[in-house]
Protein backbone atom coordinates (compact mmCIF):
# COMPACT_ATOMS: atom_id res chain seq x y z
CA UNK A 1 0.00 0.00 0.00
CA UNK A 2 2.92 2.37 0.63
CA UNK A 3 3.87 2.14 -3.07
CA UNK A 4 0.45 3.49 -4.01
CA UNK A 5 0.87 6.44 -1.63
CA UNK A 6 4.28 7.29 -3.11
CA UNK A 7 2.83 7.20 -6.63
CA UNK A 8 -0.05 9.46 -5.58
CA UNK A 9 2.18 12.02 -3.87
CA UNK A 10 2.83 15.33 -5.58
CA UNK A 11 6.23 17.00 -5.56
CA UNK A 12 6.78 20.76 -5.73
CA UNK A 13 8.83 22.07 -8.63
CA UNK A 14 9.78 25.54 -9.78
CA UNK A 15 10.48 26.18 -13.43
CA UNK A 16 10.33 28.99 -15.93
CA UNK A 17 7.98 28.27 -18.82
CA UNK A 18 7.93 30.68 -21.75
CA UNK A 19 9.49 33.37 -19.59
CA UNK A 20 7.08 32.96 -16.65
CA UNK A 21 8.20 31.55 -13.33
CA UNK A 22 5.87 28.69 -12.32
CA UNK A 23 5.63 26.84 -9.02
CA UNK A 24 3.49 23.72 -9.17
CA UNK A 25 3.13 20.30 -7.61
CA UNK A 26 3.49 17.34 -9.96
CA UNK A 27 3.23 13.58 -9.71
CA UNK A 28 6.67 11.93 -9.68
CA UNK A 29 5.75 9.61 -12.55
CA UNK A 30 4.38 12.33 -14.86
CA UNK A 31 6.46 13.37 -17.81
CA UNK A 32 7.18 16.98 -18.63
CA UNK A 33 4.70 16.50 -21.48
CA UNK A 34 2.01 15.60 -18.91
CA UNK A 35 2.95 18.60 -16.77
CA UNK A 36 2.85 21.03 -19.70
CA UNK A 37 -0.46 19.77 -21.10
CA UNK A 38 -2.36 18.76 -17.96
CA UNK A 39 -0.99 20.92 -15.16
CA UNK A 40 -0.13 24.08 -17.11
CA UNK A 41 -2.71 23.88 -19.93
CA UNK A 42 -0.08 24.33 -22.66
CA UNK A 43 -1.59 22.00 -25.24
CA UNK A 44 0.50 23.21 -28.18
CA UNK A 45 3.04 20.55 -27.28
CA UNK A 46 1.51 17.45 -28.85
CA UNK A 47 1.26 13.95 -27.42
CA UNK A 48 1.90 11.23 -29.96
CA UNK A 49 4.31 8.31 -29.69
CA UNK A 50 5.36 8.75 -26.02
CA UNK A 51 8.71 7.02 -26.73
CA UNK A 52 10.77 9.84 -28.24
CA UNK A 53 10.43 8.75 -31.87
CA UNK A 54 8.21 11.39 -33.48
CA UNK A 55 9.28 14.80 -32.09
CA UNK A 56 5.70 16.12 -31.77
CA UNK A 57 6.36 16.95 -28.11
CA UNK A 58 9.66 18.79 -28.66
CA UNK A 59 10.38 21.64 -26.25
CA UNK A 60 13.53 23.58 -25.39
CA UNK A 61 14.95 22.95 -21.94
CA UNK A 62 17.82 25.19 -20.89
CA UNK A 63 18.68 25.87 -24.53
CA UNK A 64 18.49 22.26 -25.79
CA UNK A 65 15.63 20.76 -27.79
CA UNK A 66 14.30 17.60 -26.17
CA UNK A 67 11.31 15.29 -26.43
CA UNK A 68 9.21 16.21 -23.40
CA UNK A 69 7.76 12.68 -23.28
CA UNK A 70 11.21 11.41 -22.24
CA UNK A 71 11.73 13.86 -19.35
CA UNK A 72 10.04 13.50 -15.99
CA UNK A 73 8.37 16.65 -14.77
CA UNK A 74 10.39 16.56 -11.54
CA UNK A 75 13.57 16.58 -13.64
CA UNK A 76 12.58 19.99 -14.97
CA UNK A 77 12.77 21.54 -11.50
CA UNK A 78 14.77 24.75 -11.84
CA UNK A 79 14.83 24.56 -15.65
CA UNK A 80 13.89 27.12 -18.28
CA UNK A 81 11.40 25.60 -20.71
CA UNK A 82 10.20 27.03 -24.01
CA UNK A 83 7.16 25.54 -25.72
CA UNK A 84 5.62 26.45 -29.06
CA UNK A 85 3.42 28.95 -27.20
CA UNK A 86 6.57 30.82 -26.18
CA UNK A 87 7.92 31.37 -29.70
CA UNK A 88 5.63 34.31 -30.50
CA UNK A 89 6.51 37.62 -28.87
CA UNK A 90 3.82 40.15 -27.90
CA UNK A 91 1.23 38.37 -30.03
CA UNK A 92 3.43 38.44 -33.13
CA UNK A 93 4.69 35.35 -34.89
CA UNK A 94 8.41 34.76 -35.03
CA UNK A 95 9.95 34.85 -38.48
CA UNK A 96 10.12 31.05 -38.67
CA UNK A 97 6.46 30.73 -37.61
CA UNK A 98 5.49 33.18 -40.32
CA UNK A 99 7.53 31.36 -42.99
CA UNK A 100 5.90 28.05 -42.01
CA UNK A 101 2.59 29.63 -42.96
CA UNK A 102 3.89 31.34 -46.09
CA UNK A 103 5.51 28.18 -47.50
CA UNK A 104 2.62 25.83 -46.71
CA UNK A 105 4.71 23.91 -44.18
CA UNK A 106 1.78 23.97 -41.75
CA UNK A 107 -0.37 21.23 -43.24
CA UNK A 108 -2.43 19.12 -40.81
CA UNK A 109 -0.69 20.91 -37.95
CA UNK A 110 0.00 17.96 -35.68
CA UNK A 111 3.78 17.88 -36.07
CA UNK A 112 4.17 21.61 -36.58
CA UNK A 113 4.65 22.65 -32.93
CA UNK A 114 7.56 20.22 -32.55
CA UNK A 115 8.96 21.21 -35.94
CA UNK A 116 8.78 24.91 -34.99
CA UNK A 117 10.48 24.37 -31.64
CA UNK A 118 13.23 22.27 -33.25
CA UNK A 119 13.70 24.91 -35.96
CA UNK A 120 13.88 27.65 -33.33
CA UNK A 121 16.54 25.71 -31.37
CA UNK A 122 18.51 25.03 -34.56
CA UNK A 123 18.45 28.68 -35.61
CA UNK A 124 19.49 29.79 -32.13
CA UNK A 125 22.62 27.62 -32.52
CA UNK A 126 23.17 28.09 -36.27
CA UNK A 127 21.56 31.36 -37.42
CA UNK A 128 22.25 30.70 -41.13
CA UNK A 129 22.19 26.92 -41.59
CA UNK A 130 22.80 25.07 -44.81
CA UNK A 131 20.15 22.74 -46.14
CA UNK A 132 21.99 19.66 -44.75
CA UNK A 133 22.17 21.35 -41.33
CA UNK A 134 18.40 21.96 -41.42
CA UNK A 135 17.79 18.34 -42.42
CA UNK A 136 19.98 17.18 -39.53
CA UNK A 137 18.42 19.65 -37.08
CA UNK A 138 14.91 18.42 -37.87
CA UNK A 139 15.81 14.73 -38.18
CA UNK A 140 14.03 13.88 -34.92
CA UNK A 141 10.71 15.31 -36.11
CA UNK A 142 8.40 13.17 -38.23
CA UNK A 143 5.72 14.63 -40.51
CA UNK A 144 2.67 12.47 -41.27
CA UNK A 145 1.77 14.64 -44.27
CA UNK A 146 5.31 14.30 -45.67
CA UNK A 147 5.66 18.06 -46.02
CA UNK A 148 9.41 17.94 -45.49
CA UNK A 149 10.25 20.08 -48.51
CA UNK A 150 8.00 22.92 -47.31
CA UNK A 151 9.30 22.60 -43.75
CA UNK A 152 12.94 22.82 -44.87
CA UNK A 153 12.07 25.77 -47.11
CA UNK A 154 10.33 27.47 -44.19
CA UNK A 155 13.33 27.06 -41.88
CA UNK A 156 15.75 28.37 -44.51
CA UNK A 157 13.45 31.33 -45.21
CA UNK A 158 13.05 31.97 -41.48
CA UNK A 159 16.82 32.03 -41.13
CA UNK A 160 17.03 34.62 -43.89
CA UNK A 161 14.55 36.78 -41.98
CA UNK A 162 16.31 36.35 -38.63
CA UNK A 163 14.11 33.70 -37.05
CA UNK A 164 15.19 34.34 -33.49
CA UNK A 165 13.50 37.73 -33.54
CA UNK A 166 9.82 38.57 -33.47
CA UNK A 167 7.83 39.50 -36.55
CA UNK A 168 8.88 42.71 -38.24
CA UNK A 169 5.46 44.27 -37.68
CA UNK A 170 3.71 43.22 -40.88
CA UNK A 171 0.03 42.57 -40.23
CA UNK A 172 0.11 38.99 -41.55
CA UNK A 173 2.32 38.12 -38.56
CA UNK A 174 -0.50 38.70 -36.07
CA UNK A 175 -1.52 35.52 -34.30
CA UNK A 176 -5.20 36.31 -34.81
CA UNK A 177 -5.04 36.27 -38.62
CA UNK A 178 -2.73 33.57 -39.94
CA UNK A 179 -3.23 32.45 -43.52
CA UNK A 180 -2.13 29.20 -45.11
CA UNK A 181 0.57 29.41 -47.74
CA UNK A 182 0.81 27.84 -51.16
CA UNK A 183 0.80 24.04 -50.85
CA UNK A 184 1.78 23.37 -54.45
CA UNK A 185 5.32 22.19 -53.66
CA UNK A 186 5.78 18.43 -53.71
CA UNK A 187 7.87 16.70 -51.03
CA UNK A 188 11.11 15.12 -52.19
CA UNK A 189 10.86 11.33 -51.77
CA UNK A 190 14.58 11.10 -50.98
CA UNK A 191 14.14 13.49 -48.04
CA UNK A 192 11.04 11.77 -46.68
CA UNK A 193 11.35 8.05 -47.34
CA UNK A 194 8.45 6.01 -46.03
Amino acid sequence: MSGMNAMGARHPIDLTVNGQRRSIEVFAHHTLLDVLREDLGLTGTKECCLVGECGACTVIIDGRSVDSCLVLGVEADGAEVTTVEGLAVDGRLSAVQRTFLETGAAQCGFCIPGQLVSAHALLADVPHPTRPQVEEGLAGNLCRCAGYEQIIEAVLSGADLGSSTADDGRDQGRLSTPAMGDRSATPDAELAPQ
